[in-house]
């Protein structure tokens, strides 16, 4: 198929949002990658499991050339928290010459049903939070005060759902940490309630039969929290589209996923004029055409979410502050 679009010489990405903050004294860039589900046995599904692999090394290799400040991930690394998957993903950001940090998703805790043994959380702790520090944590990227939360659950908690919450520990921490922070961004799986919401408003106008996958329990201490320390940014994932929404005084930003419709990434520039998010897609036109296929086809639910990321799309930027 030829493609109706020659991107070569062209600016990086498409504009998601242009915010008045974060603001930051010190330019940093930094490249997020939302639910990848690197899978190294599975094929098929809407999240095209067999390219999974293709498409975390694309995202890294491009954002190795975009001088990133750090890659972070907003979780679900992989297909369902097997080791080998983790593993694999471990190989290819290998060659990074700039650190890794990720909050886990809902796939990538230890759930009932599954037929493996997960990677603790406690090694995933190790492997992907500053320094061990577990969650919350807290990182200094550039100029940002990066902070990672758990929404997902442990070995635990949340092992029979896959929704999320906040347990009171943690938002005793993160309470601490928000408050010593001077230019807070801060990292989730799971969307806020206003977010949520955008897919109980599309299944009311288009999809009456989709399913609203899983979503917060109890978010209001979490978005209390925030709140009370003005926090400028939560950037999360889940729903596997770019999307913008606010809670109050947060402003949230969905994460697009790598491994389907629309697959890519985020450029999240910080600079003394605000911030710049820019998707920058993995897969070439003829590979964007057969993921919006294979979720278009999917299920009802996968239609419905690929009907709210195409229409997000041709919405940029979605937020213009």
């Amino acid at each position: 198929m030829a493609s109706p679009l020659d991107r070569t010489d062209g600016p990086t990405g498409s504009v998601v949002a242009r915010l008045d903050r974060p603001r930051s004294d010190e330019r940093t860039r930094l490249a997020v990658v939302a639910d990848p589900h690197l899978s190294t046995e599975a094929s098929g599904t809407s999240k095209l499991f067999e390219r999974t692999e293709e498409h975390v090394a694309a995202a890294v290799a491009d954002a190795a050339e975009r001088d990133a400040d750090a890659l972070l991930s907003v979780g679900d690394i992989t297909k369902d928290g097997e080791p080998w998957n983790f593993d694999r993903f471990d190989e290819l950001i290998a060659d990074l010459d700039v650190p890794f940090y990720s909050v886990p998703g809902n796939h990538d805790v230890p759930k009932a049903g599954y037929d493996h043994e997960n990677l603790p959380m406690a090694a995933f702790a190790e492997r992907y939070t500053p320094d061990g520090q577990g969650f919350p944590f807290h990182v200094a990227v550039g100029g940002i005060d990066v902070i990672g939360v758990n929404t997902a659950g442990t070995e635990e908690w949340l092992y029979d759902s896959h929704a999320g919450t906040v347990p009171e520990e943690q938002l005793a921490e993160l309470d601490d940490l928000l408050a010593a922070a001077e230019t807070p961004l801060v990292l989730a799986h799971h969307n806020l309630p206003a977010m949520s919401e955008q897919v109980h408003d599309h299944r009311d106008l288009a999809e009456p039969d989709m399913f609203v996958p899983p979503e917060m329990d109890d978010p209001e201490p979490f978005v209390e929290t925030l709140e009370r320390h003005d926090t400028p940014l939560l950037l999360t994932g889940h729903l596997h589209m770019p999307s913008a929404a606010e809670q109050g005084s947060v402003r949230e930003l969905m994460m697009p996923t790598t491994c389907s419709f629309p697959q890519g990434y985020c450029l999240v520039d910080v600079g003394p004029e605000g911030t710049e998010v820019r998707f920058v897609p993995v897969a070439d036109f003829d590979g964007m055409v057969v993921g919006h296929r294979e979720r278009s086809t999917d299920s009802v639910t996968a239609r419905g979410l690929t009907a709210m990321a195409a229409a997000r799309l041709a919405q940029f930027p979605l937020v213009e502050e």
